[in-house]
């Protein structure tokens, strides 16, 4: 590397330290958990992981990952339609197509994947997307890969979401595609996707939601937003991830109707150009399917929800400035960066592991310390982490 360019570098991380945006990782040395252990050997409770329902560690899934991996190998050394294909690949497939009530699915190795390969294999220049603001950067991302022209709107204002398809009509676009997530991972918020449907049908539009922070645990046995807002068929795309609430390890997928589907096996990039899922994956996934199902897999959601509204409760009555809503993405809001630095660090002090949030992950100004509740936390370490809080946040003046 030549010296300017390493001088460049140099400067620019250490404006990103300045400016109290560096971001450093912790190591874990323990299964991810309600309770971990840091490398250190200091054990502390965990509020910011995805890991909805609790099932990263679960005994069943790493039994039926074990299996997969005696039946099927480690790994397929290669993309899907050279011989990257195995039986467990395409029951899971058929199995979230079920679950979501569309056409067929397709697996990708990330939900980043399935949304960057999305929107460059259906639409053309002579096209138009429309874009929620506060969308994942993965959908943003794809977005960005295709030739259709773009439209973004104020996040979950329909008002602005119909002017914006009012300007794609008026400018003559012959497929028009709204794409939102369903929930809304840095604030919890869910999508007005009734709404959303209705101008959709009015407009002749498709309409894409990335459901990763939803499915598995929000709507009827986990069905996600659609079921929830009460659209189920009316969502032409839905994507989202293996790797939140359905176990926490990796994969992503599309589910769609059935030509969607078709179109993308022959001409996403990431799906035929990246190796496909670990068989090991797709075998525990449909697993975690089945328990979805089951009386044990309500129990899971209604204790997520109870855990969410826990504390909410607690921190609320403290005076902590939260962003509501019902979802178990609950983040206390601070608006300096460093300081939402400093607070993480004080809250892992007090065995409380959370992260601070800031530009870009959010929009500056808006840092904030997004907690998750899952369903394997207990009212006492919700009890210990709002206490742990309350302190820090006397402390550094966040709370009075």
């Amino acid at each position: 590397m030549h010296e300017p360019f390493r001088s460049h570098l140099r400067r620019t991380l250490d404006g990103i330290r300045a400016d109290g945006f560096y971001k450093t990782e912790r190591i874990i040395g323990s299964p991810q958990s309600p309770a971990i252990r840091l490398a250190d050997g200091k054990e502390v409770l965990n509020f910011c992981a995805n890991n909805y329902l609790g099932l990263a560690d679960d005994p069943r899934l790493i039994a039926a990952a074990k299996t997969g991996l005696d039946a099927y190998g480690f790994g397929m050394a290669s993309v899907r339609f050279i011989c990257g294909t195995q039986s467990v690949h395409k029951d899971l497939e058929a199995a979230l197509a079920r679950f979501l009530g569309t056409d067929d699915s397709i697996l990708y190795s990330s939900c980043f994947d399935a949304n960057g390969g999305l929107f460059e294999t259906l639409l053309g220049e002579e096209d138009a997307v429309i874009s929620d603001e506060l969308n994942h950067a993965s959908i943003v991302d794809g977005i960005r890969l295709c030739k259709a022209k773009r439209y973004r709107y104020r996040n979950n204002d329909m008002t602005d979401l119909k002017a914006k398809l009012d300007e794609a009509a008026a400018a003559g676009a012959r497929f028009k595609l709204i794409a939102t997530d369903g929930v809304f991972s840095m604030d919890g918020i869910v999508a007005n996707l009734s709404a959303i449907c209705d101008l959709a049908e009015r407009y002749g539009a498709l309409v894409m939601v990335d459901d990763s922070h939803a499915v598995g645990f929000v709507g009827a046995e986990g069905r996600g937003t659609p079921d929830q807002c009460g659209v189920p068929g009316r969502i032409d795309i839905i994507t989202g991830t293996l790797g939140k609430a359905l176990g926490g390890a990796s994969g992503g997928y599309t589910a769609a109707r059935k030509e969607i589907v078709e179109l993308l096996r022959q001409r996403s990039r990431p799906y035929l150009f990246s190796n496909t899922l670990a068989p090991a994956i797709a075998a525990a996934s449909l697993e975690v399917l089945k328990l979805l199902a089951s009386p044990e897999g309500e129990a899971l959601r209604q204790r997520v929800r109870e855990n969410g509204e826990h504390f909410r409760r607690a921190m609320g009555s403290l005076g902590f400035q939260l962003v509501q809503g019902e979802h178990p993405i609950i983040p206390v809001m601070l608006g300096d960066a460093a300081l939402a630095t400093r607070m993480a660090d004080a809250l892992l002090a007090e065995g409380v592991y959370v992260i601070g949030f800031s530009y870009p992950v959010v929009p500056k100004g808006k840092a904030r310390i997004r907690t998750q509740m899952s369903a394997a936390h207990t009212p006492e370490q919700i009890d210990h982490a709002v206490a742990a809080f309350a302190k820090v946040g006397k402390t550094l003046g966040v709370i009075s």
